[in-house]
């Protein structure tokens, strides 16, 4: 592997940026390079939230990159702004749960997962960022469940140690979420 770019988009309120920043703090502790470029805007009042990370074994050279390996939208304003980051390599994951229509992209694949819906009938809403979490892994291969999970322990331990059931909940999330793409034949 030489270098995976990901861009991660979604309305505030959706964990884009957590999602972006377990994924990096894997990368950095499984002793990968990586960089992670937050785009914020008024997300908090409803806007697109963009999170631009890069997983190399190798130096990164360019902070900045035009178009991503994975592409990642996850609602139907995210779909608008982020077709730009789409070539004929790339690999787009929408929720079709929450978008109501599909990217149309020149994509090498796209597609689509229903996590919201997902993380609302079988879970917890408050999981849906890990089930794309579990999504993007499996998708990548970038890194290993172990590294995710130890990620998720340094931000979410002390959640974790105050209601155990929590960690229960979220691996159930990041496994679930990795089965959506082992469904789609990625």
């Amino acid at each position: 592997m030489a270098r995976t770019r990901i861009v991660l988009a979604g309305e505030g309120g959706q964990g884009v940026q957590s999602i972006a920043k377990i994924l990096v703090e894997a990368g950095y502790e499984a002793g990968k390079e990586i960089l992670y470029i937050p785009n914020f805007g008024v997300e908090q009042r409803g806007g697109v939230s963009i999170a631009f990370c890069q997983i190399a074994d190798e130096k990164i050279g360019e902070p900045r990159f035009s178009k991503g390996d994975i592409v990642i939208m996850l609602s139907d304003r995210a779909i608008d702004r982020c077709c730009t980051y789409v070539n004929e390599n790339s690999t787009v994951i929408y929720d079709s749960s929450v978008c109501t229509k599909k990217p149309v992209c020149n994509a090498k694949n796209i597609i689509s997962v229903e996590a919201n819906k997902i993380a609302n009938e079988q879970l917890s809403a408050r999981v849906f960022n890990i089930i794309v979490l579990g999504v993007l892994l499996s998708a990548t291969n970038v890194l290993e469940l172990s590294d995710i999970k130890n990620a998720m322990e340094m931000a979410l331990g002390k959640k974790f140690d105050a209601k155990p059931e929590l960690r229960e909940l979220n691996y159930k999330a990041l496994e679930m979420g990795m089965g959506l793409i082992q469904k789609a034949g990625v």
